[in-house]
């Protein structure tokens, strides 16, 4: 599988990026902001974070 990691400052354009690569190289696009803050941007638990990233990388996750 290949994977692509865009990382950078807030306003920088990666998920515009993010959006243009997935698209070209027909790549599964995983924004992990929306999975990391909930609702009153409320933060995922430590550990629920660390499992939910580990599955990511393992491939079990989508957007």
């Amino acid at each position: 599988m290949r994977r692509v990691l865009i990382i950078g400052s807030g306003g920088a354009g990666k998920s515009a990026l993010a959006r243009r690569m997935a698209e070209r190289l027909s790549l599964l696009l995983i924004h992990l902001d929306r999975m990391y803050w909930h609702h009153g941007w409320k933060q995922t638990p430590k550990e629920e974070w660390r499992r939910t990233v580990e599955s990511v990388v393992a491939g079990e996750a989508s957007s």
